[in-house]
């Protein structure tokens, strides 16, 4: 048996792929950086037992059953019913320091795997697959796998609904398979963004973890799973319905990015993925501090109520001005005109160019809602175009959800009726800003003759919105989709931020906006301060706690000021400036968290000169006062002066009357004595480096 090894290494990883004589790699290592001259393959060929073929079974990039892999296989498909199995033949390889190339046959298929390794250390890998055959061939699924060691035996996913998005949930990484499907359309409220293994009791700062996140914004799978034989994997990819994709002889189907990524803490993980955001949609001006108007007003729109709104907004800083639902057609409720988006008369009689130059007068952008995939029954356009309606058959429609079915956006002259009335809203009103939202999962996504249409759904509205940002330069779009129902690395390639949740309620927020964090870095995550009662729980909650833990995402507001007192307005306006000060270390800083203790929760972000970190009082402590607290994260050899926020709680903490220095080793280890907090407050601690 000939067995050569590709390792690549870059950004404090290595990945060692190894191919056995003409088969598809296996993955031999994938962890911390190793020299050059190691060789893990050479030492991990297992001993042969009793139970297996008489041939090696290892797990490949694409897991065969040809190489006697009895779990989920890689490739599925078949030629009506025919060649439902294949054994791949590598043909050729093209491999360097970071990335490898491998190209492979087998029964009228031809398969290219390409892995890379980026500098922040994520592994890209994708496959692509291309019918060579005389006949078609159904695709039933292409999930890429990764191969991760035998010691990580937990397991991290995390799943959610409307107003609780990304709740985690652990389990053994048994024998077996946990499979975490989405079938709902869109990347949605109840998918895992990330299917991470780790060692035992693994945290955000302690304990080796592998995770995988499928870059896609459709239907889509993360897969973790376990063979008898003690083989491990992570693995995922997109998701088809049945004969969702059939290719024609000559076609290619090339799968969506499966991102991986390693570290030593989940901190570690995530910093990893948060680099390759950063990276890939490149630098961003300092974002804007954002009002949202729908809990100002809802559907009641006025042009002089939202002008006296937009006056008080830029009074306490306020730099981006969004009017949300309600603007367009008919829309006067949630059940009417959505697909019209021609700017409703009977609001607005003098259209909306007065509100937007007055917007802009005050020196604000002025931003949209739309819901472009999205329509109403009782609308213009769906008594205009029945059949641009997305539907099983010509004779029924899916269930109705939210008052609202979806567009079929594989209709082309959909997609062009669409571009053009955005493009002629934001060249028009100098629109700087949209609001996307997606407001239903898709139900019974299939075309007339029955083929499924989620993929093509998916595609074509990646190339609606690619077509908006290249007609109009400098348009940011936010993703929000009942909140945070469309968060992946795919739509973020393309939009500047999500709206993480439609929950404002800053409790709710605080691990909403932790567990988001794992893939998002913060700069990204719509936070707004919600009014001091919130609007989906009911809670009050003081102005501290709701501004100090929107701090910590994209500061926005969503609140009608009209009704905040002279106090609350100047109490909030002087949390703006300190949004506007801090936002550069929030979009260049890593993220750093600890774990809870005694309803304590710590987390920050630390910059090489600076950070910021918040104590956040979750619960009442059984501990009275609450335990010293750690700052994690900050260069352990330079001197930190520590101050407390004064816009947060002061509690009469000895160390807060001056601002004592400290080395980072020691805010680390010994940390400072908490501050004794009741329920839903928090402190916030600023850091900065000292010469002294």
């Amino acid at each position: 048996m000939t067995q050569t090894s590709f390792p690549l290494t870059r950004g404090g990883v290595t990945l060692v792929l190894t191919t056995r004589d003409v088969h598809l790699p296996v993955v031999t290592y994938w962890g911390p950086a190793l020299t050059a001259d190691d060789d893990p393959a050479a030492t991990l060929t297992p001993p042969f037992v009793s139970d297996q073929t008489e041939e090696l079974v290892e797990c490949s990039l694409l897991p065969e059953e040809s190489r006697g892999w009895l779990g989920t296989p890689g490739l599925a498909g078949h030629r009506a019913g025919r060649h439902s199995t294949h054994a791949f033949v590598v043909d050729d390889v093209d491999a360097d320091a970071t990335s490898a190339t491998f190209r492979a046959a087998a029964d009228g298929l031809a398969l290219t795997l390409r892995v890379a390794l980026t500098e922040e250390g994520v592994v890209e890998l994708g496959a692509e697959i291309t019918n060579t055959g005389a006949d078609a061939y159904t695709l039933d699924a292409l999930t890429p796998a990764l191969r991760v060691p035998p010691h990580a035996r937990e397991l991290l996913d995390l799943t959610g609904r409307h107003l609780r998005e990304r709740s985690p949930q652990r389990h053994p990484f048994s024998v077996g398979s946990l499979r975490r499907d989405n079938r709902r359309g869109r990347t949605s409220l109840q998918s895992t963004t990330l299917m991470i293994a780790g060692e035992e009791g693994f945290g955000f700062r302690a304990g080796r973890v592998w995770g995988v996140h499928v870059a896609w914004s459709g239907n889509h799978t993360h897969l973790a799973e376990r063979s008898h034989g003690g083989e491990q994997i992570l693995a995922g990819g997109e998701l088809f319905g049945p004969g969702e994709l059939v290719l024609a002889p000559g076609e290619t189907y090339a799968t969506p990015t499966l991102l991986a990524s390693f570290g030593v803490g989940l901190d570690a993980l995530s910093a990893r993925y948060h680099g390759w955001l950063r990276r890939v949609n490149g630098p961003r001006r300092p974002r804007p501090i954002t009002l949202n108007t729908w809990e100002a007003v809802y559907f009641a729109h006025d042009h002089d109520a939202l002008v006296e709104l937009a006056e008080v907004a830029a009074g306490v800083g306020v730099e981006r001005f969004v009017l949300d639902d309600g603007w367009f057609g008919s829309r006067r409720d949630d059940t009417t005109g959505l697909g019209d988006w021609a700017v409703s008369d009977a609001v607005w009689p003098g259209g909306l160019e007065p509100l937007a130059e007055a917007v802009r007068g005050l020196g604000m952008e002025f931003g949209l809602w739309v819901e472009p995939e999205m329509v109403n029954l009782d609308s213009d356009l769906a008594r205009a175009h029945p059949d641009w309606i997305l539907r099983p058959d010509a004779e029924r429609l899916p269930l109705r959800v939210r008052n609202q079915h979806v567009l079929n956006l594989t209709h082309p002259e959909v997609v062009d009726h669409l571009a053009e009335r955005l493009v002629e809203l934001v060249r028009r009103l100098g629109i700087a800003y949209l609001k996307w939202d997606h407001n239903r999962d898709l139900i019974e996504a299939c075309g007339v003759a029955g083929e499924r249409l989620v993929h093509d759904q998916t595609l074509a509205y990646y190339r609606l919105v690619d077509h908006l940002k290249r007609e109009c330069p400098g348009l940011e779009i936010e993703s929000c989709a009942s909140g945070g129902g469309r968060v992946d690395l795919g739509v973020l390639t393309r939009t500047d931020r999500v709206w993480a949740s439609d929950c404002n309620d800053a409790l709710e927020r605080q691990d909403i906006q932790r567990w988001t964090g794992l893939l998002l870095p913060p700069e990204v995550v719509g936070a707004h301060v919600g009014p001091p009662r919130g609007h989906t729980t009911g809670r009050t909650q003081e102005l501290s706690f709701r501004a100090g833990t929107a701090l910590f995402g994209h500061f926005g507001i969503e609140w009608d000021l009209r009704t905040a007192s002279q106090a609350e307005r100047e109490r909030l306006a002087a949390w703006v400036t300190r949004a506007k000060e801090v936002r550069d270390l929030l979009a260049t800083g890593a993220t750093v968290r600890t774990e809870d203790r005694d309803g304590t929760r710590v987390h920050g972000v630390v910059g090489p000169d600076r950070a910021l970190f918040a104590v956040v009082q979750l619960a009442t402590s059984p501990t009275y006062p609450t335990a010293p607290v750690t700052l994690p994260g900050l260069d352990p050899d330079a001197r930190w002066r520590v101050r407390l926020d004064e816009l947060t709680p002061q509690p009469g903490l000895p160390w807060a009357s001056g601002t004592p220095v400290l080395s980072g080793r020691a805010l680390a280890e010994s940390g400072l004595a908490a501050p004794t907090l009741h329920p839903e407050h928090l402190a916030i601690i600023h850091l900065e480096r000292s010469e002294s």
